[in-house]
C-alpha cells in the first residue's frame, strides 16, 4: 500500500478494519492515540505472525506521526506493509486512514512498528518465514 495513494476502501484490504466508540475518547472528545496506536500494533502483528510462523512480541515503533483526529463513528481501516525481514523480526509499516459517514476520507497516522519472533521459551527465535507466505 504506498503511503501517498488513498485506498480503494471497498477493494484494498486493510490488515484490520473497525469503529471509533464512544469508549475511545480522550478527555478532549477525540479517539484516545493510545486506542489508534493499539489499533495499529495489532493490525501490524497481523503480517509479523504469518511470517514468523508464530507468536511475535512488539519491541519497537518508531517514526509515528499523527495528522488528523478520528471522530466516533469514524470508521478505522489500518493498512500494513512489511518493510524488512531479519534474522529474529518483521518490521511493518502501519498506516491508518479514516473514512466518514459521508465518504470523505483522509489518512489519520502512520508508524513503523518492529515484532520480535518468539520461541517456545518465550525467547526471541529466527524468523524462517514459509515460501508459500506472501508478503
Amino acid at each position: 500500500m504506498s503511503q501517498e495513494r488513498m485506498p480503494d476502501f471497498d477493494r484494498d484490504a486493510p490488515s484490520m478494519r473497525t469503529f471509533a466508540m464512544p469508549a475511545d475518547l480522550n478527555g478532549n472528545g477525540q479517539v484516545f492515540g493510545g486506542w489508534v496506536m493499539s489499533q495499529m500494533d495489532l493490525a501490524g502483528a497481523a503480517p509479523a505472525i504469518r511470517i514468523a510462523c508464530g507468536p511475535v512480541a512488539t519491541v519497537g515503533v518508531e517514526a509515528m506521526k499523527f495528522h488528523r483526529p478520528i471522530a466516533v463513528g469514524d470508521e478505522v481501516n489500518c493498512y500494513t506493509e512489511v518493510e524488512r525481514i531479519g534474522n529474529t523480526s518483521v518490521r511493518v509499516r502501519v498506516d491508518v486512514w479514516v473514512r466518514r459517514y459521508d465518504g470523505t476520507a483522509y489518512k489519520v497516522t502512520e508508524g513503523v512498528f518492529t515484532y520480535v519472533a518468539l520461541g517456545k521459551d518465550g525467547k526471541p527465535r529466527p524468523v524462517v518465514p514459509s515460501a508459500s507466505i506472501a508478503v
